[in-house]
């Protein structure tokens, strides 16, 4: 017996579709850390004085809120799908 495994012949199950949409979590915790980079190097140019605390605050809210929209939208865009009947 080996480990080996040739029935990969096409048969098996589909890969995942490659234009799939991006997924909510990864764009907005990915636009939460640009934010965060582009705060930091506003108060470090001297452009804005800003408190940390309070910046770390706001995006931790802001990424929050939108991650919960994000995944009701994503849940109700996937329960308006038709449904084939199979269980």
């Amino acid at each position: 017996m080996s480990s080996y495994d040739d029935s990969a012949d096409g048969a098996g199950p589909a890969p995942e579709e490659a234009n799939s949409p991006a997924r909510v979590g990864t764009v907005v915790w990915g636009l939460t850390v640009v934010a965060l980079a582009a705060l930091l190097i506003i108060s470090r140019l001297g452009i804005v004085a800003l408190n940390g605390t309070y910046v770390l605050i706001g995006l931790m809210i802001g990424a929050g809120a939108a991650l919960i929209i994000g995944g009701l939208l994503s849940a109700r865009r996937r329960d308006n799908n038709p449904t084939t009947g199979k269980s």
